[in-house]
């Protein structure tokens, strides 16, 4: 079912060859509860609910391939955050896991902030009504007009990425005739054990300021001798999908360090940092992650005991959680099509979604769980590769699974775990228009999201 590979891709795990894999679960029925969101499970017919609605209906009424979320799990996710680091630190959503004007919703009514990093994102922020103060914008390319805009919106924080940045950024605020605040990001050279794609505290890659190479601590002096901007703290993000706190310890203790060296330069205490997010989810049920109570008290001792050693009060942290909310709320239900047995490797399972919904497999290797959702099986079990509709070898769900020897057309397939980034990446390839996102809560099912139609990718084209 399984290769030996990271999560997030095979860069950092000793791949097994092609053919070697675990033994299949000992029931194919059974729902692991760290990959599922919390209301799924199964009715006394076998088949996969949500927040007491079936696949069947879900199927029915919004079509496949469709993303269901869970918004109780959302919302108590979002409330363990908050409660987990307390009054005294900001918990900032990143959006770009998955955004919408409902997710905005539940977000400000939750009490968390948010991160964007897009005018499109910023539109959908303010049009969800979350309140401008509570918004970071983040980038390495803020185009002008993406400043203007944010200043004139009152944005909180805008992290800034470049010299270049800091000077627009200024030259936004005199025009506006306010303070900004910013952050600074560093590059603070950790390598966080993750696909190479979305490893971002390494030096050689686009995002930050390098802390090793002095770039940063200018970036410093110059927003400090900028008028309009005020200098909030530094930020500091070192990849994605981590289970590992050792990054955060090292990159703790270089951006304290930095933040020591301010002190004694401009004899100024910055009062805030951000140690970004990438907190990984279980896509299998192989991935153990931590939970929100044990990651704030990691990195508060991280943050309090270097902040100790270097004569530092203890700064105001922020994190951005995105993936670790989203992820595990949401899963996308597919349509078998065809099956196509090839005797002594594998059989061919094709649904009626792929890449244009799930990037993440072909882009990463990304390994997720998959499940018959539309009724139970005592069939034995079968090594399968779910497989997309598009033209493209690459275009897989799930490379490597056990389903029920029985599995035939017609049938609803589940993929769990897939609230982040899968329909933030989704695209139009083969001119296939993007599901919909269904949030179904209480016994009810509601579109957030609605599904393209062949007429809004005409629309689109002018001829």
């Amino acid at each position: 079912m399984s290769r030996s590979a990271h999560p997030a891709g095979p860069r950092h795990g000793d791949v097994l060859p092609e053919g070697h894999y675990s033994a299949p679960p000992a029931d194919l029925n059974a729902l692991d509860e760290k990959v599922w969101a919390r209301t799924v499970e199964r009715d006394r017919e076998g088949q996969v609910t949500v927040a007491g609605v079936g696949v069947k209906a879900l199927a029915e009424e919004f079509g496949t391939p469709a993303y269901f979320l869970d918004e109780a799990d959302f919302r108590a996710r979002c409330r363990a955050w908050r409660e987990a680091f307390g009054a005294d630190a900001d918990v900032f959503y990143a959006g770009k896991a998955f955004l919408s004007r409902a997710v905005v919703r539940w977000l400000t009514e939750e009490g968390l902030n948010l991160d964007v990093c897009s005018g499109g994102e910023l539109s959908t922020a303010l049009a969800g009504g979350m309140p401008a103060a509570r918004i970071a914008f983040h980038g390495n390319n803020k185009s002008v007009v993406e400043i203007e805009r944010a200043v004139g919106a009152g944005v909180g924080r805008i992290v800034v990425d470049s010299f270049e940045e800091i000077e627009r950024v200024a030259a936004a605020a005199r025009a506006a005739g306010v303070v900004q605040g910013v952050q600074i990001r560093v590059t603070v050279g950790v390598e966080a054990h993750t696909h190479e794609f979305i490893a971002t505290a390494h030096e050689d890659q686009k995002f930050g300021l390098s802390l090793a190479g002095g770039t940063a601590a200018e970036a410093v002096r110059r927003a400090l001798a900028e008028d309009s901007l005020e200098l909030l703290g530094l930020h500091s993000h070192i990849g994605s999908q981590i289970f590992d706190m050792s990054g955060f310890e090292v990159s703790a203790r270089r951006v304290v360090g930095l933040l020591a060296r301010i002190r004694d330069e401009h004899g100024v205490e910055l009062p805030e940092i951000d140690l970004g997010g990438g907190l990984g989810i279980a896509y299998t049920s192989d991935d153990d992650p931590q939970g929100p109570a044990e990651i704030a008290k990691a990195l508060r001792e991280i943050v309090g005991r270097e902040c100790e050693v270097a004569g530092l009060a203890m700064p105001r942290i922020s994190v951005e959680p995105g993936r670790a909310i989203v992820g595990p709320t949401a899963f996308t239900l597919y349509e078998v099509g065809t099956i196509k047995p090839l005797p002594g490797l594998r059989t061919y399972v094709s649904v009626d979604g792929g890449m244009s919904d799930n990037i993440r497999t072909a882009l990463y290797d990304a390994e997720y769980a998959v499940a018959l959702a539309s009724r139970a099986s005592t069939a034995p079990p079968m090594l399968a590769r779910v497989v997309g509709k598009h033209c493209e070898s690459g275009d897989i769900v799930v490379r490597d699974a056990y389903l029920p020897a029985d599995t035939a057309p017609g049938d609803l397939l589940a993929v769990p775990a897939t609230g982040a980034y899968c329909r933030s990446m989704a695209s139009n390839y083969n001119h296939t228009p993007r599901p919909p996102v269904v949030a179904v809560a209480d016994g009810r099912a509601r579109t957030i999201v609605r599904r393209e139609t062949e007429e809004d990718l005409l629309r689109l084209d002018v001829g």
